[in-house]
């Protein structure tokens, strides 16, 4: 595939969703463009603004909060997994609004406690708090949710 061919479909690629460059790299790869055709493409599309960390960072933050239900720490994890910078992934994160985080746990937790079966006190907040850690959410925020909940 030459450069224009791979700039195209690169574009069409990027105008669907918002990607990152690592997204992009990797799909170039799969469509077997050359190395030096990939860093041209990469730029052109950086260029012509199909391509942004920042914005992406902010998109992809937002909406796997809002959507996924996902904590801070799992967010950060698939944002750094796309070799973003560390920079724009703390802005990112920071932008998640405190009371909302809390409030979107208090949700997921009381959902959650629904479904649980338990015999005893300890192993419910247990269980509660690993399922609130799988979701990426950090300890500190969900001990004072688990308090609450009580």
């Amino acid at each position: 595939m030459n450069f224009n061919e791979a700039l195209q479909k690169a574009a069409a690629y990027c105008s669907l969703s918002e990607k990152c460059e690592y997204e992009v790299k990797e799909k170039l790869r799969t469509w077997d463009v050359s190395n030096t055709d990939v860093a041209k493409v990469i730029d052109q599309l950086r260029h012509d603004d199909f391509i942004n960390d920042t914005r992406y960072c902010t998109y992809y933050t937002r909406d796997k909060f809002r959507f996924n239900r996902w904590g801070k720490i799992k967010i950060g994890m698939m944002l750094r997994s796309k070799q973003l910078p560390e920079e724009e992934i703390t802005n990112a994160l920071a932008q998640i609004d405190e009371a909302e985080y809390e409030e979107a746990l208090v949700v997921i937790l009381q959902t959650k406690l629904k479904s649980l079966t338990y015999k005893f006190e300890y192993e419910k907040q247990g269980k509660l708090f690993r399922f609130a850690q799988s979701r990426g959410f950090e300890h500190n925020i969900v001990s004072n949710v688990l308090r609450q909940l009580e």
